[in-house]
């Protein structure tokens, strides 16, 4: 493919940082090397010197003298070397990436710092974005500074339609004005499983029709799945990656909901052209992910390998999709005829409408607190955050089951008291 129209000018103006480059050099020297060319701190003058992290299982990871040095010290932008070896053998495993163009990875702090620095790669102030709505709010928060032309698509419980996104496409205003600066849609951004607030997984079919679409109208995917192992059943469906013979999918993965939100590690997966512009932007931004990190997630690699990493992965579901249990059943018991709701395929969240209140956010933020409750008012999750929303996320990861049950029956307290004010 040809990324050129993709790109902002901002982006196809980076270049590499010269220390950056000398940085990567250092990591993989001969260790006679006589290095005098970069300003790199001497490990000796560290006070860290030895670090032991014990692990749920009862053993331990320690990081010796030397190991320490490296987990302190500046790696390479794209990651430290032998989490990226482990990484691109997790992605060859799970998703065979079937693109004939050169696919790389790198490393991020956070998934949602590689999605931030792709935006800033491929949208331009004013450009048109299309997206599933409900979107989260994170990556709303990202696009509203560049004053978007929204394309909100539809979805159900199955996920994005993809009639609406082809109407969306077919549609669109200023698609036939003939304006020289008139740039049709480039991106579709997706979540595709336990989508954050709705907690819809795209159907299998349903992806196939959607990289079609993709093909037609020369798009780029954006696949953001911080929930991919968190998809409750037995079978997992197809990544985008997985499906991408063009090299039009740039995936964003995270270590967040599985091993730990604090390690701030997340990584980019996609056309070694596209995914260079975001090394690149690291490069002269936070250089890279925390070492300190990317060491111990190493380490553990060593020591699980994939099948040791995928049996984590399923006990953490497993965990999650009982609480989505928990989470129903007190809905059932509490909101029954006040709110309506689909089951969670995945994810952490209940994405609830309330059948008699018009907006929730007052209710939510105003009035629920003094009653020891909080979700987030659907609004959030809205293109339009002046638009008013009868629906409410509320995420079943912390609360024990008697808290859910508590907590629903305070929020359909409160839902009464909100629809006897509005009468007033």
């Amino acid at each position: 493919m040809n990324y050129s129209r993709f790109l902002t000018l901002l982006a196809l103006s980076r270049k590499p940082s010269p220390i950056r480059e000398l940085t990567k050099l250092l990591v993989s020297a001969s260790p006679d090397l006589i290095f005098l060319a970069g300003g790199v701190p001497n490990p000796e003058l560290f006070p860290f010197k030895s670090l032991s992290v014990s692990l749920d299982d009862g053993s331990e990871i320690q990081l010796n003298s030397n190991d320490i040095k490296s987990a302190l010290q500046y790696t390479e932008t794209r990651g430290y070397p032998n989490l990226v070896k482990h990484l691109k053998e997790l992605q060859k495993y799970l998703h065979e990436p079937p693109s004939t163009t050169d696919w790389e990875i790198v490393v991020t702090n956070g998934s949602q710092d590689g999605l931030c620095k792709a935006m800033e790669m491929l949208v331009d102030h004013g450009d048109y974005v299309l997206l599933e709505e409900p979107c989260y709010a994170g990556t709303l928060s990202i696009l509203h500074p560049y004053k978007p032309k929204w394309l909100p698509l539809s979805g159900d419980k199955d996920g994005l339609i993809p009639s609406s996104l082809k109407r969306a496409l077919d549609n669109y205003k200023g698609k036939d004005t003939g304006s020289p600066i008139e740039k049709g849609p480039k991106i579709l951004y997706l979540n595709p499983n336990g989508a954050n607030p709705t907690g819809t997984s795209i159907s299998t079919p349903r992806r196939y029709e959607i990289y079609k679409l993709a093909q037609k109208y020369d798009l780029l995917i954006l696949e953001d799945d911080p929930y991919y192992f968190l998809q409750f059943g037995e079978e997992k469906s197809p990544s985008f990656l997985s499906l991408d013979t063009d090299g039009r999918v740039l995936r964003f993965d995270s270590f967040s909901k599985i091993l730990s939100s604090g390690l701030r590690l997340g990584f980019v997966t996609g056309p070694k052209e596209l995914v260079e512009r975001i090394n690149l932007h690291m490069q002269v931004s936070v250089l890279h992910a925390s070492t300190l990190s990317q060491v111990l997630v190493s380490q553990l690699f060593d020591r699980w390998k994939i099948d040791g990493f995928l049996s984590h992965s399923s006990k953490v579901s497993t965990f999650y999709e009982k609480q989505r249990d928990h989470m129903a059943a007190a809905a059932e018991k509490h909101l029954k005829g006040l709110v309506e709701w689909h089951m969670p395929s995945g994810g952490m969240f209940l994405w609830m409408k309330c059948l008699h209140v018009e907006d929730t956010k007052a209710m939510i933020m105003e009035r629920a607190l003094p009653k020891d409750i909080i979700l987030l008012p659907g609004q959030a999750f809205m293109t339009d955050p002046n638009k008013a929303s009868p629906f409410m996320r509320a995420a079943f990861s912390l609360a024990t089951p008697e808290k859910m049950d508590i907590g629903f029956a305070k929020l359909a307290e409160l839902i009464r008291e909100e629809i006897q004010l509005q009468r007033k």
